[in-house]
This record gives C-alpha cells, structure tokens and sequence, in this order.
C-alpha cells in the first residue's frame, strides 16, 4: 500500500511531466489532465490489479479505459512512471513518430494504450464491451473507465449507460471528471447536464459521489468503496468533482487552460509551484 506522502509526491511530479510535456510542443490540454493526476495516480499507484508485461487482451487483470482521450499528458505520465514505458520517453510527446500521439492511439503500439479516443462518447461502450468479455471468459477482475462531464452532451454515451443499467454490467467502474467546463466554457453554458446523479439512477446504475476529487485519500476511499458495490446486478459510477488546471494557480477557475499550453514564463512559475519530487525526464 503506498503512502500519503508517496500519492502526493507522485501527483506532484506527474504534474511537472503534464506542463513539461505541452510546453515543449506548444500544444496539449494541460487543464484537464491536472485536475485528473489524482485520480490517475491513485488509480494506478494504489487500486488497479495489472502487468506492465502488456499485451491487448489483458485477461486476469483491471483494465483502464481513458474516453476524452485529450487528457492524454496526465495518462502517459502516469503509464511511464507506473513502469509501463521509459520516462524518457515523455520528451516526444506530440512529435512526428512519437508513439505519444496527442490523443492516445494503437497503431504505434504504446503499452498501457487500449483504445485510440481522439472521438469523444465512444469510451463508455467500449468499457462495457470489455466488461462484457470479462464475464464471458469467467475473469473476475474489473474494468474502469474515465469520461469529461462535457463529453456526456455525446448522445452515445447514453445508448451505452441505458444497456448497461438494464444488462446488470456489475464489473464495471465508470468515473466522470465533473470539473463543470469544457472548452467553450462552462457545461451550463454550452448544454447542460442537469442532475447526474438522477440520470445515472435512472438507468439503474450505483451512483457514488465524490466532492474531493483532488484529494489522494477520497479518491482512495471512494474507488474502494465502488470495488465493494461491484457484483450486484448494477454498473457502479462515480461523480467526481475536481478542479481543472488544480494544482497551478493561474490555470484554477477557468476553462481558459483546456487546450492551450504555458509559454516560458508560465512555466517557470507553474513548476515552482510544484517542485520536482520523483527526478523529471
């Protein structure tokens, strides 16, 4: 079991590799991939039963599905750091023949990469497709799955939540970064969602609902929590309300860092703010 202090560490340097990463192309979405190193670290570090001997079938193991794939600096952070691939490789982030493509892709064959999710909505169906052939080959593990509160407004999504609930999928684990912007603003402004947690239920899923998604240890409890409520007939979901941009004070409160990177001044101040912890790339 990894400590608080190791959590918070990891999370400290997973944010230095997400403004790194963008700054050195001048493109990214460091927002939201800062509000999810939490999530992404407790996942990873502390929860998630996997190999880093990665082959595409995953069997006898969790399996992770990222659907707003735009997130991508945070996930190959935390792939690279969990041993997946070198650190190193961080530094070709975005670059021609990079296997770090800015939405993940497949074809490059980067481990710890599932599904390519530069299209928005599809992640959800393919989650349950995957714990759908879980079941069907009598493998007991769990697959997760993260999805932006912005990508709901994707009519897919909910053809997927609808089959899930009225299937009894009980060996999946969905979260929603509920940070309440997207890149045109806030989600009430563009299409808003209403009330999730009454949506969820009304497709029959377990809702669980996390208001410190930016802290290590709630993120912890919560996740184990759902563990617990898998296996009951119901999909479990989890509201999880974070801040995007958390952690650089000048990216807090504002959707304005969705898609847009730090220049070099931004940048110095940014990692001062998060001082180096785990030796950078």
């Amino acid at each position: 079991m990894s400590t608080t202090q190791h959590l918070q560490d990891f999370v400290t340097q997973v944010r230095r590799d997400i403004l790194r990463q963008v700054h050195q192309v001048n493109s990214g979405h460091p927002g939201g991939s800062l509000g999810c190193a939490e999530f992404f670290t407790v996942l990873y570090q502390e929860v998630m039963e996997y190999s880093t001997d990665f082959d595409m079938d995953g069997k006898n193991e969790d399996l992770f599905f990222l659907s707003n794939g735009h997130i991508s600096p945070v996930f190959y952070s935390v792939l690279a750091r969990s041993g997946f691939f070198p650190v190193v490789e961080l530094n070709t982030f975005r670059k021609i023949d990079s296997r770090l493509q800015g939405h993940p892709t497949t074809h490059e064959g980067l481990p710890g990469i599932r599904i390519a999710s530069g299209s928005l909505g599809q992640g959800m169906s393919v989650a349950i497709g995957a714990a759908h052939t879980k079941k069907m080959n009598k493998d007991t593990h769990l697959v997760y799955s993260l999805h932006g509160d912005g990508e709901l407004q994707e009519g897919q999504n909910w053809e997927a939540i609808l089959y899930a609930g009225s299937k009894g999928v009980d060996n999946i684990i969905a979260t929603i970064d509920y940070n309440k912007k997207q890149i045109d603003g806030a989600t009430d402004d563009v299409l808003p969602l209403g009330d999730l947690k009454k949506k969820f239920e009304a497709f029959d899923w377990k809702v669980l609902e996390l208001k410190e998604g930016n802290d290590v240890e709630a993120i912890k409890k919560t996740l184990e929590e759902a563990k617990g409520l898998t296996g009951n007939k119901q999909p479990v979901v989890i509201l999880m309300d974070t801040e995007m941009g958390n952690g650089v004070d000048f990216m807090m409160g504002t959707h304005a860092w969705h898609g847009k990177a730090p220049n070099d001044e931004q940048l110095e101040t940014a990692l001062a703010q998060n001082p180096e912890t785990l030796g950078d790339y």
